[in-house]
């Protein structure tokens, strides 16, 4: 009788595929509760971060099951599961960059204006950091909530289904590459956000020099210290208003790189 009503709760959820299928999606959207912006947030209680990712993975199992005939063998579905943990981690990895560049460029600008001297914890991803890189990670996940990057992030995540079926696999020099074509990313895009800031102080230290130099007498040090300080939260105010406009380009730019990948 047990077995009976197994069975027919199986065929009614539809068959041992479903499942299979739900459990494989659920593998692909797993990664980015772990890696992905706003999605991994450590103030989403894990009980939370669950059942939204059942609730993503019921609402896609559908799609990703059209047109494809689901293996129930033990070590193919293994085989297939990881394979889906690899793609989900690459494309949450791609959009997570981003958002590491943002924090990054708030940590330069502490370097060059004195605030990483005072390092504290940042209440997003519980990393030690600066005022600036406090602030710049706290700006990014707003704005990308404000520019729909959720939204992308669950499109994109819904197109790898098209490009990298259930039961293929992609080619994984592709993943490698792009795994390094974010990576670099980082870096290069941290610097882009930054660099208003690094050059603005850059040339304050040139005109604190300067005046070092011709009046000798002068203790420049105990001057240019608070002036920096002010100097770098002006050029922090002038330069944030057009950082929602650079990452909603650079989101496009992120999911459209790891859905090439694929």
């Amino acid at each position: 009788m047990n077995q009976l009503t197994l069975h027919n709760f199986l065929q009614a959820l539809g068959g041992g595929q479903s499942i299979t299928a739900f459990f494989l999606v659920l593998g692909r959207v797993t990664p980015l509760f772990v890696l992905a912006p706003l999605f991994s947030a450590k103030q989403i209680p894990a009980q939370v971060k669950g059942i939204i990712a059942v609730a993503i993975s019921i609402g896609l199992t559908g799609l990703a099951m059209h047109g494809e005939t689901i293996p129930t063998q033990p070590l193919q579905v293994a085989g297939l599961l990881m394979v889906q943990v690899l793609v989900g981690i690459l494309f949450a990895f791609a959009i997570a960059a981003l958002l590491a560049a943002v924090q990054t460029a708030g940590g330069l600008a502490d370097i060059v204006s004195g605030f990483s001297f005072g390092a504290t914890v940042d209440p997003i991803n519980g990393n030690p950091g600066g005022a600036f890189a406090e602030l710049y990670s706290l700006i990014g996940v707003m704005l990308f909530i404000a520019i729909g990057g959720d939204a992308w992030m669950l499109r994109g995540l819904a197109r790898t289904f098209a490009l990298v079926p259930l039961t293929k696999a992609p080619q994984f020099s592709s993943l490698a590459n792009a795994a390094e074509l974010s990576f670099a990313s980082i870096f290069t895009s941290a610097l882009e956000v930054a660099a208003p800031v690094v050059l603005t102080l850059l040339i304050t230290d040139v005109a604190f020099g300067m005046v070092s130099r011709v009046v000798p007498q002068m203790n420049v040090f105990s001057v240019a210290f608070p002036l920096k300080v002010g100097v770098s939260l002006l050029a922090v105010m002038a330069t944030l208003p057009f950082l929602g406009g650079w990452m909603s380009n650079q989101i496009y730019t992120s999911v459209a790189t790891a859905l090439n990948a694929l």
